[in-house]
């Protein structure tokens, strides 16, 4: 297994890769850069649209269209490049927080968690976004489902809905909750796993660091693969948490992980650039591209956004 190049062109910070299979599509967000990527792997083309803030996380909808969070606004839009209309708006302190990892669940809510930039306090949270009975009048739900991180990452659930995930990346730990798919309830927060903390003056090329959990999802054993940021690995994960392949990665920064193709055996890989050592983006130019390798196991597809 080796990795391939999908997009050459690099994100500041790609992130929220899907893809989309009635489109034929990869999607991917460049938070920093503002944008919103989609790409023909086929052809070889990319797409891009401009968002006025820094853009998060998206998900495709039932029907047509993207489901798209910016700093403290989710939007929906009808199109490719279309009109952003708003679902929410959060108050919470949009200088200081915005939106990061989010997805949909399997039922049709958009979940999406917060970084908090200082990164000094515990004010990160994970939101849902439930939009389903909107068609009988009633207005768009959104609860808080966990609160007290840094950044938030790592969101998947598990192929019998009853597992939840969501990770702290600068405190190195990834969470498990039940879920009860109906009721939208969880419980029993626990570590799926914590990894080591990065040595203080730590350097990229120096030994003793593995990196720490950014974007994740699951395969249909449900099996966890997780981006390990600064690590340049993506680790896998039996759902009793057993490590099952270290793979190592094309480039240090490694950000989020989706499947993809017709059969969902393709692992696709987006990664960042942004604030990296001159060196290290000298020896890795491609730092922030988009990346392909074939596994065994075939992925969960996408979850689309039900309104």
């Amino acid at each position: 297994m080796s990795w391939q190049i999908v997009c050459d062109q690099p994100s500041e910070l790609g992130e929220s890769p899907f893809w989309h299979p009635q489109e034929q599509m990869l999607y991917w967000v460049d938070i920093l850069g503002r944008q919103i990527h989609r790409a023909n792997v086929f052809m070889g083309s990319v797409e891009r649209w401009a968002m006025p803030q820094e853009v998060g996380c998206i998900a495709p909808v039932a029907g047509g269209g993207l489901v798209v969070a910016l700093r403290d606004e989710i939007f929906r839009s009808q199109a490719w490049q279309g009109e952003l209309h708003s679902l929410a708006h959060f108050d919470y302190d949009a200088r200081t927080t915005r939106f990061n990892d989010g997805k949909c669940d399997p039922l049709g809510r958009f979940w999406a968690g917060t970084v908090y930039e200082p990164k000094d306090a515990p004010k990160a949270a994970l939101y849902s976004l439930d939009c389903r009975n909107r068609r009988d009048g009633r207005p768009a739900q959104v609860e808080l489902k966990a609160d007290g991180a840094l950044t938030a990452n790592g969101l998947a659930w598990s192929p019998d809905r009853r597992t939840v995930y969501w990770a702290d990346t600068p405190r190195h730990i990834i969470y498990q909750w039940d879920w009860d798919a109906q009721t939208n309830a969880m419980a029993h927060q626990r570590v799926f796993m914590q990894f080591p903390s990065k040595p203080d003056g730590w350097q990229f090329g120096q030994p003793g660091y593995g990196g720490r959990p950014d974007g994740a999802a699951v395969d249909a054993l449900g099996n966890y693969y997780v981006a390990m940021f600064e690590g340049m690995r993506v680790l896998k994960f039996s759902p009793t948490g057993q490590l099952l392949a270290d793979i190592a990665a094309p480039v240090p920064c490694p950000t989020m992980v989706c499947f993809g193709g017709d059969d969902l055996q393709t692992l696709y890989l987006t990664s960042a650039r942004h604030k990296r050592p001159a060196q290290e983006l000298q020896t890795y130019p491609l730092s922030g591209c988009v990346f392909s390798m074939r596994v065994d196991t075939p992925g969960l597809p996408v979850n689309f956004f039900s309104d």
